[in-house]
């Protein structure tokens, strides 16, 4: 594990210390558990703009119409 150094607000700091120990856990535990969400939710974002973006791409739907049609054709082949 890495040391990091950095400056935080002081009312970000304070709000810190007293929820550290209010759950009594390490203020690192808290900015670790913090700054796993939101990049989690940075990465959730990007996902779903991927998707958005895919949804008006017209080489995309096609591939995609296309995959169903053999997906189907194979359903319709093991159903027999």
């Amino acid at each position: 594990m890495k040391t990091f150094t950095s400056t935080l607000p002081d009312d970000l700091l304070i709000s810190l210390k007293d929820t550290a120990e209010k759950l009594a856990i390490p203020k690192n535990k808290i900015i670790e558990k913090a700054l796993r969400i939101y990049l989690d939710q940075l990465n959730r974002a990007e996902y779903v703009k991927s998707f958005k973006q895919a949804a008006t791409d017209n080489d995309i739907i096609m591939m995609a119409e296309e995959g169903m049609e053999e997906y189907l054709k194979q359903v319709e082949k093991f159903e027999k």
